[in-house]
């Protein structure tokens, strides 16, 4: 597999609260009384919470420069390829804060039976959208408010709850930009709104705001 260059315009964080996905109405209305946003949206998954303390990585990637060919006869198979990577990238996040981070049948990066990384992707012609959020010291009270991903009976976890010490997004988040790379054969770039648009196809129509 060729090398590719992967531009980071945000590996960052939310700075208010969101709450994702198929609810109904009047648990909508109860997350909005808690000041939560609620957003319903086209990625894979159930509900999910977004806030403060997570690292989240919304990629956009042409799998086909990416996927072994041996995957490439199917979407289907390019995406369970590209999940797995996904969480492979935070497995090894995991690892090098001697945190044992696993797989399950559910997506998403486990630590024992909580879960510590959530997934939600979406592809259009194998172009990737939505991706992960994994959690650094967000506020896990917000995921007692829902049934995150719809799983019953497991729970959520940080790296600083697992760690008994704050662990924040700015200190994981080039430990995940060097995994990222490493698992996708790829070097990573820093690069402005300004930049990206030139290597985003015109037809996405997307209107990029500088970093603040």
């Amino acid at each position: 597999m060729s090398s590719n260059t992967i531009k980071i315009l945000r590996f960052g964080a939310l700075e208010y609260n969101r709450a994702y996905k198929e609810y109904s109405s009047d648990e909508e209305m109860y997350l909005r009384s808690l000041g939560a946003d609620f957003v319903r949206t086209n990625r894979g998954g159930l509900i999910t919470f977004h806030g403060p303390g997570q690292l989240v990585a919304y990629p956009i990637l042409n799998l086909t420069q990416f996927i072994p060919q041996a995957n490439r006869r199917k979407s289907a198979l390019g995406m369970r390829w590209y999940v797995k990577t996904l969480e492979e990238v935070v497995i090894q996040v995991c690892s090098e804060y001697n945190l044992q981070g696993s797989r399950s049948p559910h997506t998403g990066v486990w630590v024992g039976d909580n879960k510590i990384c959530a997934m939600g992707v979406h592809n259009s012609q194998l172009i990737t959208s939505h991706g992960l959020a994994l959690n650094c010291n967000v506020d896990l009270d917000w995921f007692t408010k829902i049934i995150p991903c719809g799983i019953i009976g497991k729970g959520v976890t940080s790296l600083t709850s697992e760690l008994n010490q704050e662990i924040k997004i700015e200190e994981v988040r080039p430990v995940l930009v060097k995994h990222f790379g490493d698992q996708f054969s790829a070097q990573m770039e820093d690069c402005s709104p300004e930049d990206l648009e030139k290597y985003l196809p015109s037809e996405l129509n997307l209107t990029l705001e500088p970093d603040s």
